[in-house]
């Protein structure tokens, strides 16, 4: 199998770190991208598992040496994506999966394009945004999880609206308005794309949800 970097995106509530769940039980070949963080650990949060959890003076300190794809300021603490056990983990064959939001793809799009075409990074680039069926879909669901205030959830879909415009900068688009259909889709790409083999748990079966960023 080709070892790739997979960014998957979406707006909040679009399914994608569901849908990136599924692909790490079902393929034993990818890995998943643990980022970086300025907030404390949540619940059962575990450092190096959930999130790599540092204080502002060590995150400062990776953002001057460069050791960062992307990172960024949200709800008032940094986040960031390491490059070195991106590289470290496809060196060995594994392709790394990344749920990021939109403006965080971007960032490492940047990144990627400037590298030589011959670096395994650029020539093992591949980026999915999962939209929802309608913006009015995207809303029901929020709402559903009844985890959000009103004015949070107005904040979410106006900013979703600001990502939807940008679908078009991924190689891929996959809609998701069935969750096993979207999945389904989601590994026909990868397959496509050489870098799983195929999937070695049956459809529907459900891994742990990770929390979010912020």
């Amino acid at each position: 199998m080709k070892p790739m970097l997979i960014v998957i995106s979406a707006p909040s509530g679009g399914g994608k770190s569901t849908l990136c769940d599924r692909l790490l039980q079902d393929y034993p070949e990818t890995v998943y991208s643990v980022s970086c963080t300025t907030r404390q650990p949540r619940g059962e949060e575990e450092d190096g598992v959930d999130y790599h959890f540092l204080d502002d003076e060590a995150f400062e300190r990776l953002v001057r040496q460069r050791a960062f794809l992307e990172h960024a300021r949200v709800h008032d603490h940094s986040y960031g994506t390491l490059e070195a056990p991106v590289r470290e983990a496809m060196a060995q064959g594994l392709s790394v999966i990344m749920d990021i939001d939109v403006n965080g793809a971007g960032q490492i799009r940047d990144a990627i394009a400037a590298l030589p075409q011959d670096d395994p990074l650029h020539a093992g680039y591949l980026d999915i945004f999962i939209l929802p069926p309608s913006v009015e879909e995207l809303r029901r669901r929020l709402e559903s999880r009844g985890e959000d205030s009103a004015a949070t959830i107005e904040r979410r879909i106006r900013n979703a609206q600001d990502e939807l415009a940008q679908a078009g900068d991924f190689h891929y688009r996959v809609v998701n308005q069935d969750l096993d259909l979207a999945y389904r889709e989601l590994c026909a790409i990868l397959e496509h794309a050489g870098c799983v083999a195929g999937p070695n748990n049956p459809p529907g079966r459900q891994a742990k949800p990770r929390k979010e960023a912020g």
